[in-house]
């Protein structure tokens, strides 16, 4: 008997609950290849035909900012104020804004 342990890769499970809105992530799964992921994917997370429509992407090819450098990352640097919606004024004079 041989001791093969084979590891299947890690799959990001996306779903959109309806035509219009966007894709969630709702969890994760173990699956050998992307067809057998979109499966169990079905079956893991749409029981009850709450999603319309399902993508798989294998974890390691997601990449992603570091939560520990959110502030950093995420802060808009200082004196570009005028990035945000908050900086501007309502203009006197000027209809439907």
């Amino acid at each position: 008997m041989t001791d093969r342990t084979e590891v299947w890769p890690l799959w990001e499970v996306f779903v959109r609950a309806s035509r219009g809105l966007s894709h969630v992530h709702v969890g994760s799964l173990h699956a050998p290849d992307e067809e057998l992921a979109v499966r169990n994917a079905r079956d893991l997370y749409t029981r009850r035909g709450e999603g319309v429509s399902i993508w798989v992407v294998r974890s390691d090819a997601v990449t992603a900012s570091d939560p520990d450098a959110k502030d950093a990352f995420f802060t808009s640097p200082e004196g570009k104020n005028f990035r945000h919606a908050t900086y501007y004024t309502e203009s006197e004079g000027v209809k439907h804004l």
